[in-house]
């Protein structure tokens, strides 16, 4: 039997039951539908959550104070409550992995506009923290080196914090802002990011220089935070060990005494999320892949009703001149085109589906292999559970199978 009678023969037989033929389907349809879509909300909230982390910068190294404990405090060890800036010129000379460095320190303030008055986080850096953190101006422009020597009262802002005290984002440049007591001149307005990972409002921010912060704002000398883009995610293991070393020396501490710091490494935190969302994407795909096999099970069951319902055809056909392995191939070819007809409609409803997704705001992310992968797996099931009732078919006597009413 050629291939476009058998496949001619294989329609016309499914076509003669289309019902029972999508219903059969079904648990293909769902599990291959299933299985994609599992697989692309996964990995959409996987590239979704990277996106925001790498919205706050690349290859960042986040170091904060940590209060030593008592008994590890050296008599020989000055205690502090935060960094100086001997620490951050420390590491600006000695450290051979750092891309840009910032100080970092912030306070809740009341700041007024001529639209409106918001109470917001300021936050106190230094030029390269646009760098660092991935913070550039779209409008205007960024504080500099002057500005920090000066201690100039200047202050970029983000959109929602200008929309919120000019009503008009754009109106904000130029204009004077107060914080606190302190009037502020807007050189600058930063790029939209959008919501962070704590669903907080990146562009509700207000930065200002670090010297301008410490001495007119908050009046200290201590810094709470520094920031460290590193050259290459590839060098950020060396990068600790280096800036360790390297805060350790500068702020005196002794080789038995914990430090008084922790670094934190935003690719480690990249790749936990990453890490976990595969699993769970995996676990999903295999809960989902389930059906995939109830649905064969689906296929075999109706595949033996139909050599049943066809006895006396298989024997006419035999009688005719058929052998025994065209009915297997009839049979089997049957069984996969079903598999394939189910894979196909449920690739159709995963593509829907995310789209629906997508507009409710569900981020997605569909695999081109994984639907390869999901289409062949139908067909594998069709020929996995179609084999044994074709091959029950192929088997038949044919005096038996025309005998048979």
């Amino acid at each position: 039997m050629y291939i476009h009678q058998l496949f001619q023969t294989c329609l016309r037989s499914i076509s003669r039951n289309r019902m029972r033929s999508l219903l059969t389907s079904m648990g293909v349809i769902i599990g291959v539908g299933s299985v994609i879509i599992m697989v692309a909300m996964g990995e959409g909230t996987q590239k979704f959550i990277e996106e925001r982390i790498s919205s706050m910068g690349a290859n960042v190294l986040q170091i904060q104070y940590r209060r030593p404990a008592a008994r590890s405090v050296s008599a020989s060890y000055p205690r502090r409550t935060g960094f100086t800036k001997e620490d951050l010129e420390h590491l600006r000379h000695e450290s051979t992995f750092a891309n840009a460095i910032s100080g970092y320190i912030q306070g809740t303030f009341d700041v007024f506009g001529p639209e409106g008055n918001v109470r917001i986080r300021v936050q106190g850096v230094e030029p390269e923290f646009s760098i660092v953190r991935n913070y550039p101006a779209d409008g205007g422009f960024f504080f500099d080196d002057e500005d920090m020597e000066t201690r100039n009262q200047v202050a970029v802002l983000g959109r929602t914090t200008a929309e919120n005290l000019f009503g008009v984002e754009e109106d904000a440049l130029a204009q004077q802002i107060r914080i606190g007591t302190n009037i502020f001149t807007v050189i600058g307005l930063l790029e939209r990011k959008g919501a962070n990972l704590d669903g907080n409002d990146q562009d509700d921010v207000i930065l200002v220089p670090l010297d301008t912060a410490m001495t007119r704002l908050l009046n200290t000398r201590e810094i709470s935070h520094i920031f460290i883009s590193v050259i290459g995610r590839e060098f950020m293991d060396p990068a600790i060990q280096e800036t360790d070393l390297i805060l350790r020396e500068a702020r005196l501490i002794p080789d038995r005494v914990a430090s008084d710091f922790s670094i934190v490494n935003q690719t480690d935190i990249i790749n936990m999320v990453s890490v976990t969302t595969r699993t769970l994407t995996s676990l999903l795909a295999a809960i989902a892949g389930v059906s995939l096999f109830v649905g064969g099970i689906g296929i075999m069951n109706i595949m033996l009703v139909s050599v049943t319902e066809r006895t006396r055809e298989i024997g006419i056909r035999m009688a005719v001149g058929g052998r025994r392995r065209d009915i297997l191939y009839q049979f089997l070819s049957e069984a996969v085109i079903l598999s394939l007809m189910g894979g196909i409609l449920g690739i159709g409803m995963a593509f829907l589906a995310c789209r629906f997704l997508e507009m409710a705001g569900i981020p997605t992310s569909i695999n081109v292999i994984i639907v390869a992968i999901s289409a062949l797996f139908a067909a594998l099931v069709g020929i996995v559970f179609g084999f044994y009732p074709a091959h029950k078919a192929a088997k038949l006597y044919p005096i038996e199978a025309l005998r048979y009413e």
